[in-house]
């Protein structure tokens, strides 16, 4: 799994969701696509259902 533990998981997807609103009020789908990515990452290591992200292809 990982060498963090669950609450630094939940910290950091909070963070990456945080990013993921920031970069699309501002248009940047390639930062976009980043944080969707690193979301799932974090939602498959925390074991709960991943988000779908069909308008970036992720």
């Amino acid at each position: 799994m990982t060498d963090y533990n669950k609450g630094q998981i939940w910290g950091a997807l909070r963070k990456a969701w945080k990013g993921y609103r920031i970069a699309k009020v501002q248009n940047d789908s390639a930062r976009m696509r980043e944080y969707a990515t690193r979301i799932r990452t974090l939602q498959s290591q925390l074991g709960v259902p991943q988000t779908s992200f069909p308008e970036l292809g992720v």
